[in-house]
Formats: C-alpha cells, sequence, structure tokens
C-alpha cells in the first residue's frame, strides 16, 4: 500500500487540499509544501510509512529576524529545517535520482507551528486538515545550488547558546531526495504537482521545540551556507 492510501491520511489530505485551493481561489498565493511528522518515533508512533504532507502559503512567509507573536497559540513550537527550491516540475512516479535533477537549491529554514492538537493514529485526518499545524516559515537569504548535503552541519543556537550541531541533518529526517521525491509523489496522488518555484521544508532536523515563556529568539544556522533567525513575544 502506498503512503498516502492509509484511509485517514487519503481523508486528511483531501480536506486539506480542498481548503488550498480554495484559499488559492480568494486570491492568496502558495509558496510551496512542508514534511512533518517523519522522526523514526513519530512514523512508529502513528503507524504511517512515510512523512505527512502539508502546505505553505506567501503570506505565512517571514524574513529573518522578524518576531513572531505567540498570542492566541496553544503550544508554540519550532523546527530548524532544511529548504529545498524547486528548479522544474517533478512528477509522480518519483525517484530519489528524478528529486536531485529537479532541485534547485537549498537553504536553512525554521517553521513555527502550534500544536494544539497531540497528533495519534487516530486523529491524522484532523491533524492533516489543519495542514500539520502551520502557522510561519522563515528562509534563509543564502543558499546553495543543487540537492547535496555534502559537508553540511546544521546548527541550533537557542538561548544564546549553541544546543545542536549535527553534520547528519537526515538523521531524523530521512534522506532528503526520498522526500523530495515523496512530495511530488503524494501531490500526484491527488491531483497536484510539485512545481518548479516550489519551496519545501523537509522536517525538523531536531525533535520539534516547543518555546517557552522565558525564549526570545532562536537561529538555525546552516554551515557553510548561511543562517536564518526568528524573535518571539507572547502578546
Amino acid at each position: 500500500m502506498n503512503p498516502w492510501d492509509h484511509p485517514l491520511i487519503t481523508k486528511g489530505m483531501t480536506t486539506q487540499l480542498a481548503t488550498r485551493r480554495a484559499r488559492i481561489a480568494a486570491g492568496e498565493t502558495p509558496l510551496g509544501w512542508k514534511v512533518g511528522l517523519g522522526s523514526p518515533t513519530s512514523l512508529e508512533k502513528l503507524g504511517i510509512a512515510a512523512p505527512a504532507i502539508g502546505y505553505l502559503m506567501q503570506g505565512a512567509q517571514l524574513p529573518s529576524g522578524a518576531t513572531v507573536s505567540f498570542k492566541g497559540y496553544v503550544r508554540p513550537v519550532a523546527e530548524i529545517e532544511i529548504a529545498v527550491r524547486m528548479a522544474r516540475d517533478l512528477e509522480g512516479d518519483a525517484t530519489a535520482a528524478d528529486a536531485l535533477a529537479a532541485i534547485d537549491n537549498i537553504r536553512p529554514a525554521i517553521e513555527i507551528a502550534d500544536l494544539d492538537l497531540v497528533p495519534a493514529p487516530d486523529n491524522l485526518d484532523a491533524v492533516l486538515a489543519r495542514n500539520i499545524f502551520q502557522r510561519h516559515v522563515l528562509l534563509g537569504e543564502n543558499s546553495r545550488a543543487g540537492g547535496a548535503l555534502d559537508g553540511i552541519v546544521s546548527r541550533l543556537i537557542r538561548r544564546g547558546v549553541e544546543a545542536n550541531n549535527t553534520s547528519d541533518p537526515e538523521a531524523l529526517t530521512g534522506k532528503l531526495m526520498e522526500t523530495v521525491a515523496h512530495v511530488a509523489n503524494t501531490l500526484a496522488a491527488f491531483g497536484e504537482t510539485l512545481s518548479a518555484g516550489d519551496i519545501i521544508i523537509t522536517g525538523s532536523i531536531t525533535p520539534p521545540l516547543v518555546i517557552e515563556g522565558d525564549e526570545t529568539a532562536l537561529t538555525h544556522a546552516l554551515d557553510p551556507i548561511g543562517e536564518v533567525s526568528v524573535g518571539f513575544r507572547l502578546d
């Protein structure tokens, strides 16, 4: 069975993409896609074979260094990620090699989410319908051509100190090219296309970071490419 044939995933993706199409019809501009719930622990807990897919809109994008207000959030979460920009369309039945050939560049990213529902095996449809809690995305200004991760080191700076450092940014997310191909194949199954110019944020390099009341900022450095940062306020 394909990952998207799971009945709750089918139900949730159908609702999610209908909402996306309605937003576009109402005048919003799409930015791309997001990947979530893809760590080995999450996959096992939820009983799914591959990460979940959500969407990004341009209205949710903030510039690096912007401050996010958590007013009204239930449980604010940040995720440090690698963002991929597509150079050309990638259709269904894509392979990892196809994905590598279709990528324009990679750069650091931070996603802000509101974990207002704890994902569980019996509520996957609701999680997907809520677009996997997506609120904002911030992208680094600097990028590197292609999709190769040779020499890449991800560093998380939290409360002013380095809280995580890894030269294996795929350890929790799975292989980057396989993730991109999975996005293309899932979208194709629901009548959508991973298109040239689309941004994909490819999953959290660390476990999702629950932002605590005393935190004011964090930074994701993707060496040697560059970094992206975000500030927080409670009101």
